[in-house]
């Protein structure tokens, strides 16, 4: 809890008649952390299913990334007019997929998406975190680039996916070379390594980038955390379902109580 929700906690109780509080500062103090996950085919659908799997109350926010994240209000939460973003369990705003997962790698005592600081397995997944976040996933910026000009010439469009996919399947064939013996990317449990990489891995189909009989591990390794509850539970709230999950996640905040309780 930060200071500012103690100091409201305290006046709350000292002179709850001469000092109402706000249904906003309620909210803070007793407050579910929220991710503000993007969709369609967002990359945090990854962060969906780790916070599923952790099992810790938590609250989502649906931004849909072709109406409503390209605007001064959305801006309000993240100036670079990305998801994800995550709204603490203290109110403070925090973006970047690595940060977020790190927030919950901290949050995560029994273990259930990390492994033990400065153990093996965790160097392993913060090394598979790293390389799926960096060039793996940048890898397919002249291909979402085409994607979203609508109205370029057909020769920079050309430039654009075939200089895409030459570096997509540069990526693919760096992580079918890394993948291990081991059922999840960083051990024999799902971990925020998978969870990093699944919410990614999708796109090479979208944009028909690469062969995926080509890497039949990394075939095995998807379909295996496909079928993960969390990772099923997370595909569904994307696609717009109520599933029903582990009972940690309390309901959606609308995104516009999210950029007015929480936007700068």
């Amino acid at each position: 809890m930060g200071p500012r929700a103690l100091q409201v906690q305290h006046t709350l109780r000292s002179d709850p008649v001469s000092h109402p509080v706000s249904h906003y500062e309620r909210c803070k103090m007793t407050m579910e952390p929220i991710l503000l996950y993007g969709f369609p085919a967002g990359s945090s659908m990854g962060l969906v299913a780790a916070f599923e799997r952790l099992g810790q109350p938590y609250r989502l926010c649906r931004v849909d990334m072709l109406a409503e994240m390209k605007n001064d209000a959305y801006a309000r939460l993240n100036g670079r007019q990305e998801t994800p973003v995550l709204i603490t369990d203290e109110g403070r705003v925090l973006t970047e997929t690595m940060a977020i997962a790190g927030w919950l790698a901290a949050r995560d005592p029994e273990r259930r998406i990390s492994f033990e600081p400065r153990s093996p397995d965790a160097d392993r997944m913060l090394q598979m975190m790293a390389f799926v976040n960096t060039g793996f996933t940048a890898a397919f910026s002249p291909l979402w680039a085409a994607f979203e000009m609508e109205n370029a010439a057909p020769a920079v469009l050309s430039v654009l996916r075939d200089h895409g996919r030459k570096a997509v399947k540069e990526r693919h064939d760096k992580l079918e070379a890394m993948i291990g013996n081991s059922p999840y990317l960083a051990g024999d449990h799902l971990t925020l390594a998978d969870t990093t990489l699944i919410g990614v891995a999708r796109w090479a189909e979208f944009h028909q980038a690469v062969d995926p009989a080509a890497y039949p591990k990394l075939a095995a390794w998807r379909r295996r955390v496909e079928a993960e509850p969390a990772v099923r539970f997370a595909q569904a709230i994307e696609d717009g379902a109520q599933p029903i999950g582990s009972g940690a996640c309390l309901g959606h905040v609308p995104l516009a109580e999210a950029i007015q309780r929480f936007g700068s």
